[in-house]
């Protein structure tokens, strides 16, 4: 099991569909309505926000790569600065 089935496993119900649907978009890059923000130092690296999680994505050409699906928190953004 990969890290990012485990972590749409720790997510509730609600939030599990939310995140799915966001998954994808981000896929099919239909980024409208998700805001997708570039982080800091970074011009490959974005990050999409709902509520308090955080889908954080490479973006190489056409094909984005998910890196992690999180909660927001201190140490959310440290591995990717």
């Amino acid at each position: 099991m990969d890290k990012i089935e485990k972590a749409l496993q720790r997510l509730t119900k609600k939030e599990r569909e939310r995140i799915k649907n966001i998954l994808e978009r981000i896929s099919q890059g239909k980024l409208e309505g998700l805001h997708p923000r570039k982080l800091k130092g970074r011009n490959d690296i974005f990050r999409v926000r709902k509520g308090n999680l955080r889908v954080i994505y490479l973006q190489r050409g056409d094909e984005p790569i998910i890196l992690a699906i999180e909660r927001r928190a201190e140490k959310t953004y440290r591995h990717f600065s």
